[in-house]
C-alpha cells in the first residue's frame, strides 16, 4: 500500500501541474483574444475624436477600421497554417509581440496615413495571433471539455463588447497627458508584454501531426482577391465610382475561382494547400462558415454606422455613446453564457435561429425609435432595442464557434480556425466597405450642420434595414446547420483519438 501511494504521488502531481498549466494557457490566449476584440470596439468609439484631431477624411476613417479587418482577413488562413507547420505557441508569441509593437505605432501616429498603415500592420499581426487561440484550445482540451471552454470564450466576447466601447470612451474623454485618442492603442502595451512573458512560460507547443508546407501562391491569391473586392468598395463613392472599380470587383470573382482551382491541384499534388477544401465537405463546417461570413457583413455595417449616428449625428460625447452601449454588451455576455451551457444542449440549432430573429426584432425597434424621436432621442430610449439585439447576438456568437469546429479533424484545427476567423473578418471588411454605399451614399454632400445631423439619423435608419435583411438571410442559412449539437463523448472511445493536456512543453499535440 505504501509503495503504491509513493509511486503514484509524483504522477498525480504531474497531472495536477499539467491541468493547472493548460488553464493558465487558456487564460493567456483568452486575454489575447480579448485584447484583439477590445481594440476593434475601442477604435469605433474613438473615430470622431480621431477625425477631429487628425483631419481624416471619411475614406480614411473607413480605412482605419476596414484596413485592420482586411489585413486580419487576408492573413488569418496563413496564420493558422503557419501555426500548424511551425508551432502554435511560436506563432502566438510572434503575433502578440507584433500586435503590441503595432499598437505603439498607432498610438504615436503623426497623421491619418501613418495611422492607417499602422492599423494594417496591427491587423496582420493579429492574424498571426488569433488563429492560434482556437487551435491551442482545440489541441489542449479534450472534446468533452470544449463546450465549457467555448462557453468561457463566449463570455470573453461579451466582456470585450462591454469593455471596449466604455474603455474607449473613458480614455478619449479623460484625454490622459493631453494625448486625446492615443491611449486607446497605448493601453495594449502592458497587456501585450505581460501576455508575451506569461505565454512563453505556460503555453505548451503543438503542431500538425504530419509535415505541411506554406502555400505562397495561395497566400498571394487570397490577398489579391480581397484587395480587388474591398478597395473599390471603400474608395468608390469618394472617387465617383470609376469604371476600374467595377472591373476590379468583377475580377476578384475570377481570382477567387482561380484560388479554388489552384488549391484543389495543390491538395492533390502535395497535400499542403493553404485552404483545406475538404473541410467544406463537413456539413456543419460549411454551413457555419456561411453564417460567419454573412454575420460579419451585418456587424461591419452596424457598429461603424452606430458610432457615427450617436456621435456625429446626435452630437453625443464619446462617453455618453460608450455608456449607451453598455446594456447591449451586458445582454451579449449573459446570453452567450446561457446559450452554450443551457440552451443549445437542449434546443440545438433553434437557439441560433432564435438569436437571428431576436437581433432582427431589436433592429426593427431601433428603426422605429430613431424615426419617432429623431434628434431628440435619449440614451434610455435606446436601451430596449439594444438589449433585444444583444440577447440575439449572444445566442449566436458562442455556440456558433463550437458548431463549426465540432466535427473538424484535429489535424486541420489550425486551418479551420483560420478559416472561421477569416470569413467573419472578410464579411466584416465587406460590411465596412459597404458603409460607403448604404450609409454615406444616402447622405448628401456639403450639407449644413443642422441638415447634416438629420441626414446622419436618416442614414442610420436606412443602414439598419440592410442589417435586418442580412439577419433574415442568416436565419435561412442556419437550416443547414445540424439540428442538434454533436455529442462529443459517448463512452471512452472518442477520448482515445482526442488531444489531451500536454505534460511536457516540447510534446506535439493535435
Amino acid at each position: 500500500m505504501t509503495s503504491t501511494t509513493t509511486s503514484s504521488t509524483p504522477e498525480s502531481a504531474a497531472l495536477a501541474a499539467a491541468d493547472r498549466r493548460r488553464w493558465f494557457a487558456l487564460a493567456i490566449v483568452m486575454t489575447a483574444a480579448f485584447m484583439d476584440l477590445v481594440d476593434v470596439t475601442i477604435v469605433n468609439i474613438a473615430i470622431p475624436s480621431i477625425q477631429k484631431d487628425t483631419g481624416a477624411s471619411f475614406s480614411s476613417i473607413q480605412w482605419i477600421t476596414a484596413g485592420y479587418a482586411l489585413a486580419f482577413a487576408a492573413g488569418l488562413i496563413t496564420g493558422g497554417r503557419l501555426g500548424d507547420i511551425h508551432g502554435r505557441k511560436k506563432l502566438f508569441l510572434l503575433g502578440i509581440g507584433g500586435f503590441t509593437l503595432a499598437s505603439a505605432l498607432c498610438g504615436f501616429a503623426a497623421n491619418p496615413e501613418m495611422l492607417v498603415a499602422s492599423r494594417i500592420l496591427q491587423g496582420a499581426m493579429a492574424a498571426m495571433m488569433v488563429p492560434q487561440v482556437l487551435s491551442i484550445v482545440h489541441a489542449t482540451f479534450p472534446a468533452h471539455e470544449r463546450g465549457k471552454v467555448f462557453g468561457l470564450f463566449g463570455a470573453v466576447v461579451g466582456l470585450g463588447a462591454v469593455s471596449g466601447p466604455l474603455l474607449g470612451a473613458l480614455l478619449t474623454e479623460w484625454n490622459l497627458f493631453g494625448l486625446e485618442w492615443r491611449p486607446i492603442f497605448l493601453i495594449n502595451l502592458p497587456v501585450g508584454i505581460a501576455g508575451l512573458i506569461l505565454g512563453t512560460k505556460f503555453i505548451s507547443e503543438s503542431k500538425a501531426p504530419k509535415a505541411l508546407r506554406l502555400d505562397l501562391v495561395g497566400v498571394v491569391l487570397v490577398t489579391l482577391g480581397l484587395l480587388m473586392l474591398l478597395y473599390p468598395l471603400t474608395r468608390g463613392r469618394e472617387l465617383g465610382w470609376p469604371l476600374w472599380g467595377y472591373l476590379s470587383m468583377a475580377g476578384s470573382v475570377v481570382v477567387f475561382g482561380g484560388l479554388i482551382a489552384y488549391e484543389r491541384m495543390k491538395a492533390a499534388r502535395d497535400g499542403s494547400p493553404l485552404i483545406e477544401l475538404s473541410l467544406f465537405k463537413v456539413k456543419s463546417f460549411a454551413a457555419g462558415i456561411a453564417v460567419q461570413a454573412t454575420f460579419g457583413v451585418g456587424l461591419g455595417i452596424f457598429f461603424l454606422v452606430w458610432t457615427l449616428y450617436m456621435q456625429m449625428g446626435l452630437g453625443w460625447s464619446a462617453l455618453r455613446a460608450g455608456l449607451t452601449g453598455v446594456p447591449f454588451s451586458i445582454a451579449v455576455s449573459v446570453a452567450a453564457g446561457l446559450s452554450v451551457q443551457k440552451l443549445v444542449p437542449r434546443f440545438g440549432r433553434k437557439v441560433l435561429q432564435a438569436g437571428a430573429l431576436t437581433m432582427a426584432a431589436g433592429l426593427l425597434i431601433y428603426i422605429w425609435e430613431a424615426a419617432r424621436y429623431g434628434l431628440a432621442i435619449a440614451s434610455w430610449q435606446m436601451a430596449l432595442p439594444l438589449v433585444v439585439m444583444g440577447l440575439g447576438m449572444g445566442l449566436i456568437v458562442a455556440p456558433l464557434t463550437d458548431a463549426v469546429l465540432s466535427e473538424v479533424p484535429k489535424e486541420h484545427s489550425g486551418s479551420a480556425s483560420g478559416l472561421i476567423n477569416t470569413v467573419q473578418q472578410m464579411g466584416n471588411a465587406l460590411g465596412l466597405g459597404l458603409v460607403s454605399v448604404v450609409f454615406f451614399g444616402s447622405i448628401g454632400d456639403d450639407l449644413a450642420p443642422p441638415r447634416l445631423n438629420q441626414a446622419f439619423v436618416d442614414g442610420f435608419q436606412h443602414s439598419l434595414w440592410y442589417v435586418a435583411g442580412v439577419l433574415a438571410l442568416i436565419f435561412l442559412i442556419m437550416f443547414a446547420l445540424p439540428a442538434r449539437p454533436q455529442q462529443h463523448v459517448e463512452g471512452a472511445a472518442p477520448d482515445e483519438s482526442e488531444p489531451v493536456a500536454p505534460v511536457k512543453e516540447a510534446q506535439p499535440v493535435g
